[in-house]
This record gives structure tokens, sequence and C-alpha cells, in this order.
């Protein structure tokens, strides 16, 4: 989903950056927020207008295994990307962060991979029967979302601990929950970024009582801990299902990338929720020693 702070380094923590974020989806992300600064286009449109690159990526994708229409809906679908980091970047650069606009990112992400999780579900009914096509299609789509929160819980929690930026989970307390359909969300994410973050609200606790002349010796203790629990969650990133998706598509059928997803990143996702429980268990033995 879709941060603010004095303590926030220019850009991104270099620790969150892989080669595809580092080097190309971030930096288009900020040259775009930068070109809308002083246009009428808010955050939300970007959000939007990232969901429709998703359901382009669809349609050009629903054309056929002909390698140009998988070519140019692995580029959409990529394009997605630059789009989802432009609604923060712009937010971060018109002072328009909230934890509503932060919920309305998720549901353009979620609505777009639904219509492309359905169509290309439809599709491979088509081809080995609806049974065995929608086990592959729903197990791969209820999997992409728990897999993507635990990745993004993760991520976020880990700046709001080491560089104060707001998210979800402390920034809706603080402003009021979002009400209606956004509340709802709001409230759905926040309660599974409870059950894929075992202990993250403790060590909320834990940084929000820490007194400042302690302070920097908790963020490097939470680093120290946190870091490999990072490292564990990058297969898990939309980067590289994105990826994994168009080399299923040039293989002729989405059902490699379905499988991929049910299976191969559940496990993945088992050792990491692990290795996260394990890091918060040691972040609050370890603050202990710092009273």
């Amino acid at each position: 989903m879709g941060e603010h702070e004095t303590t926030v380094p220019q850009g991104r923590p270099a620790e969150l950056e892989d080669w595809l974020n580092g080097r190309i989806y971030h930096p288009l992300s900020m040259r775009l927020a930068k070109a809308l600064v002083g246009t009428p286009i808010t955050p939300n449109m970007v959000s939007v207008a990232g969901g429709a690159m998703i359901v382009l990526a669809t349609f050009a994708y629903a054309l056929g295994n002909a390698w140009p229409a998988v070519v140019l809906g692995l580029l959409l679908h990529m394009s997605w990307h630059v789009f989802d980091g432009a609604d923060g970047d712009l937010a971060r650069l018109t002072g328009r962060t909230s934890s509503t606009g932060e919920v309305i990112d998720g549901i353009c992400d979620y609505v777009g991979h639904i219509i492309l999780y359905v169509t290309l579900g439809t599709i491979l009914a088509g081809e080995i029967g609806a049974a065995t096509a929608w086990a592959f299609a729903i197990g791969a789509g209820a999997g992409r979302i728990v897999q993507a929160a635990h990745y993004e819980v993760q991520r976020r929690q880990y700046q709001h601990w080491v560089y104060g930026t707001p998210w979800l989970r402390t920034s809706a307390k603080e402003a009021g929950e979002p009400r209606g359909i956004i509340g709802f969300f709001a409230s759905y994410y926040v309660n599974l970024a409870k059950l894929l973050a075992p202990g993250g609200r403790e060590v909320d606790a834990i940084v929000a009582q820490c007194p400042d002349g302690t302070l920097p010796a908790l963020q490097k203790i939470i680093r120290t801990q946190t870091i490999p629990v990072l490292r564990s969650t990058y297969l898990l990133s939309a980067n590289y299902r994105t990826l994994a998706f168009g080399v299923s598509m040039l293989a002729g059928s989405p059902l490699y990338f379905f499988a991929f997803e049910a299976i191969g990143l559940s496990v993945v996702l088992a050792v990491s929720i692990i290795t996260a429980a394990r890091a918060t268990r040691r972040i609050q033995d370890q603050a202990r020693t710092l009273r």
C-alpha cells in the first residue's frame, strides 16, 4: 500500500532497494512525481492510473501467446511499478500523505490484479478444465494477497521503527480510522498485518516509549535484527512476480506462474514469517537491556 518525518533519508532507504527498484522503478517514479507537482493530478489519480496499467496488461496477455502481445503485457505490467511508486512520491512532495491514500493505493492494486487473475484463470479453464484452472488461479490469488501483505508490512514497520515514517498501523490511530469502504479495507489490512508480523505491535510500543537518549541504540538493534528479515522477503516482491508472470506467459500458459505463486512462494512466506517472529522476539529481549 501507498510515508513522512524529518529523520527519513533523502529518497528511499538503500537497505530496502533491490536492483530493479533502485535502478529502474523508483528513479522513474520520482521523475514522474516531480513532473506532476503543480498539476491538477493527485496521488490518488496516480494510484488509479497504476491499476489501469494492470488492466491494460491483462488485455495484452489475453490476446494470445504470440510474443509481441506477451512483451507488451509485460511492459504494461512493469509500468504499474512506476505508478505504484509515483503516487507515494507525489504525496510526499506535495504534503498530501494520508492513511486514506495508502488504502486507495492498495485497493487499486487489488482490483487490477483481481481482473488479471480472473481473466487469465478463465482462459486457462478453457485449456485444462475449470476445476484445475480455478484451483491454481484462486490459490495463486489468495497466496498473493497474503505474501504481498507480509512483504509490505515488513518494509513499512522497519521504516517506522528506524526512520519514524508513519504508516497505516500507526497513522490510522492518530488521524482516526478512515470510514466507509475505505475504513473497511484499512481495518482489514491492519488486522492482516497483525497476523503476518508477529511481535510487530510490541516493537511499535517499545519504539514509541523509548527515551530519545537510547533511541539510536534501539534503532541499531532493530537494523541488525531486521535486515535478514527484509532479505527473506525479496522473492515475495511484486517486482519478481511481474517478471515471473511474463516468463510464464512466454512459456505458453499462466499455469506455471499460478503454481509457482500458490506453492513455491507459500513456502518462502512461511520461512519469512518464522524469521520475522524470531527477530521481533530478539528485539524485545535486547531492548530491555537499554533500560
